[in-house]
């Protein structure tokens, strides 16, 4: 995946649940932050379509975009990790960059540091392979709404877990996504992938002119904001 002559693709690549959760998916210690019970939710749904999906996503060169919790994730296993040469060996080799405000030592090799989205948004705009976002829910607000995410990868999981970090949330910024891909597995993950098309327009579905009840209805709930 290389980007285009006018610069570089931010690709964001999440394992979701129904709700929008995408804490811990990959096994039960990996995030047990605010007493997440369900870490591993996705590893009983995994199937070749997922697989491949990853490979895809995951096929060299690239390099990584992480926030400072996945970032420490990643660093204390991938490194160590002999199970899995196809992810292992790109992420170790790949550029990870690290948005965080923290002074968390940067060990990994190829590591570096972005200390504001005007950093990220230089080196988007610079020479080099796609950037991939893995893991990192609280990048994705702020990436949204800068309008700096060129690609979503969607990977939802027939899962609701009612609690953990989500995808979304209300400081993501409005936009239309346009798909540009879609499969399902053989255990229900349906795996999606989005490009910004604009902003949202709305309209209606041949409105008939309002009645004085509902005038009164809109008025109320103005009035109760």
């Amino acid at each position: 995946m290389t980007g285009s002559g006018n610069g570089r693709r931010i690709i964001g690549a999440a394992f979701v649940s129904l709700d929008g959760v995408m804490q811990a998916p990959g096994g039960p210690e990996e995030d047990r932050r605010g007493s997440f019970p369900f870490g591993g939710w996705l590893a009983p749904l995994g199937d070749e379509a997922l697989g491949n999906q990853i490979a895809t996503v995951l096929t060299p060169p690239y390099d990584l975009l992480l926030g400072r919790a996945t970032y420490e994730i990643f660093a204390a296993y991938w490194p160590f990790n002999q199970n899995a040469p196809d992810i292992a060996e790109p992420f170790n080799a790949c550029r990870k960059y690290v948005m965080t405000r923290s002074d968390l030592p940067l060990d990994w090799n190829n590591s570096e540091r972005v200390a504001d989205l005007d950093a990220l948004a230089a080196i988007k705009a610079g020479e080099g392979p796609d950037i991939v976002i893995q893991g990192s829910s609280t990048l994705y607000p702020q990436l949204l709404q800068r309008g700096l995410i060129d690609r979503l990868v969607l990977m939802t999981a027939p899962v609701v877990l009612g609690q953990g970090k989500r995808l979304l949330g209300d400081d993501c910024g409005p936009g239309t996504w346009r798909l540009v891909e879609q499969r399902t597995g053989s255990t229900g993950i349906v795996m999606s992938t989005y490009e910004p098309s604009g902003p949202v327009e709305t309209g209606g579905f041949g409105e008939a002119e309002a009645s004085r009840q509902e005038q009164a209805r809109r008025e109320r709930w103005q009035r109760e904001g």
